[in-house]
């Protein structure tokens, strides 16, 4: 999984690199598959399917108020808008995930502010990956950092395992109680991922049966990484550059 998750940063650096006003977001996803596909792993999302609903793409790229799961297609990206991509990829047979969002310049103080908390958010849960800790912990970093901040903080949504599959047990809620929830263990891997708003938190999936955008019409970012619990404490996966300090 450490390999799954270096390419998975790698991919991530170069789309960072990439994304710029103007774009579709279909170019966006182009460019991902190419990526995925030049480092000899495939899309874990492309054809993932709930239910009925198969998702078409490489990644998810939600705007403003899109939450999570937005389609690309031939949207382009716009000054000040927020942009969020998530995607992962299979290597090995092993899966990894991440998100990040990003602000399409000029970023408003507003939108600048969400962005940081919610990154934020995501390495204050990290913080409690460990042994002897348990899903709650986590959640419960998450938000009690977001709502001090008067943010609202998803709770339709969750983080999860992961491993073979790309979703696996147990979920990891953005919100908690100290103390509760399942116990975490030597081994365990997990995609941590705070989904943050600057409004109410509530939520509603859109006609195409993937789009999750906010119920007030609120922006939301949307950060995650794939996290091992080891011995000595967190191993961030998904990451090339140094991480913020963990407690």
């Amino acid at each position: 999984m450490r390999t799954a998750g270096r390419k998975l940063a790698e991919v991530v650096a170069r789309l960072r690199d990439q994304i710029a006003v103007g774009m579709l977001t279909s170019d966006i996803d182009r460019l991902a598959e190419e990526a995925i596909l030049a480092c000899g792993a495939r899309p874990a999302f492309k054809g993932y399917r709930v239910g009925k609903a198969v998702f078409p793409a490489t990644i998810c790229v939600s705007i403003n108020e899109q939450v999570v799961h937005g389609i690309p297609g031939r949207r382009r990206l716009k000054e000040g808008d927020l942009v969020s991509l998530d995607f992962g990829l299979v290597y090995g047979g092993y899966y990894a995930d991440t998100a990040f969002s990003v602000g399409m310049p000029p970023v408003s103080r507003e939108v600048g502010k969400l962005l940081d908390a919610t990154e934020r958010a995501l390495y204050e849960g990290l913080a409690h990956a460990r042994v002897g800790k348990r899903i709650g912990d986590i959640g419960h970093a998450v938000q009690s950092y977001c709502e001090a901040l008067d943010l609202g903080v998803v709770t339709q949504f969750v983080g999860h395992g992961i491993g073979r599959k790309l979703h696996e047990e147990p979920s990891v809620p953005n919100f908690g109680k100290v103390g509760t929830g399942y116990p975490l263990k030597v081994g365990m891997v997990l995609a941590i991922e705070p989904m943050v708003t600057l409004g109410s938190p509530r939520t509603r999936v859109l006609a195409d049966d993937w789009t999750v955008v906010t119920e007030d019409g609120r922006w939301a970012a949307h950060f995650e990484h794939t996290v091992a619990i080891t011995p000595s404490g967190p191993e961030v996966l998904t990451s090339l550059d140094p991480i913020p300090p963990i407690r």
